[in-house]
């Protein structure tokens, strides 16, 4: 019985090596992804990284609900930590409360949990966050939210994009609303990037993919939002997923893995 109850044991932990997990508790479980990467996907599939540098590490996102994140971080790393919201949506921001400090787009301000007390520290486009032998990027990309940012690291050929691109659907049907024009033009920046060396997207909502987005996601993507733009776009069906704060009838318009939610009457 002990040979059986051992070679259990050894089998669970084989296949957790496999997997690559190496953190889990009742609200997520963290794996690694690449080399110094970590991603945390939490029980309501919302996702947080863990990048680590020779110096300090960075968490993009803070979920939901995860209790003590600050301590759950720590089991993954002990260096100094930068915490950086790719946007100020509840599932996104929910945890910053555990951390002192924040970095975030200005323009999300406005959507920012109101209790936070800790100091918010305002990112610019291009701006670098220098983790040590690791440079990861900020790079500008409103629609979903005003304040939309992704992080890139262009050594690594990664892009973690929060809600603005990947993540199952986007969603533009919330307010405050954007063209989709702004849409478009966030697509043709990230376009461009991919052009110059971003090979892989990972998403907000990692869990629905388990995997990193391509270039021919993001071509998808700018051309179903320029046909909404330009008013030629077939195939769009009524979304009949109700959320608090989007529009009363959203339509969503879907090729392959590329999925937009918008409202018709804040197309312009």
């Amino acid at each position: 019985m002990k040979n059986i109850l051992l070679t259990i044991v050894v089998l669970v932990a084989g296949w957790n090596a496999a997997i690559g997990q190496v953190f889990k508790n009742s609200d997520l479980e963290i794996s690694k992804l690449e080399d110094k990467v970590w991603v945390v996907e939490t029980t309501d599939k919302t996702t947080m990284y863990i990048i680590e540098g020779n110096d300090k590490a960075l968490l993009i996102d803070t979920g939901t609900k995860c209790a003590d994140l600050d301590k759950v971080v720590g089991q993954i790393t002990k260096k100094p930590l930068y915490v950086v919201l790719t946007h100020a949506h509840g599932d996104h921001d929910g945890n910053i409360g555990y951390f002192d400090e924040i970095y975030m787009y200005a323009a999300d301000t406005v959507l920012l949990q109101k209790s936070y007390k800790g100091k918010i520290h305002f990112v610019k486009d291009g701006d670098q966050f220098d983790l040590g032998g690791k440079k990861i990027e900020v790079s500008y990309m409103p629609a979903h939210t005003p304040g939309s940012i992704v992080l890139l690291d262009k050594k690594a050929g990664s892009c973690y994009s929060g809600d603005a691109f990947g993540s199952g659907q986007v969603w533009l049907q919330l307010r405050p609303f954007a063209t989709m024009k702004t849409y478009v033009n966030s697509l043709k920046k990230m376009e461009k990037l991919m052009d110059e060396g971003i090979t892989k997207i990972y998403c907000g909502h990692y869990p629905y993919l388990k995997k990193a987005l391509g270039k021919d996601y993001i071509i998808t993507m700018r051309k179903l939002a320029e046909a909404l733009d330009n008013g030629t776009a077939k195939g769009a069906i009524q979304f009949t997923r109700k959320v608090s704060i989007g529009c009363d009838n959203p339509m969503i318009i879907t090729e392959g893995e590329a999925s937009i939610v918008y409202d018709p009457e804040h197309i312009k």
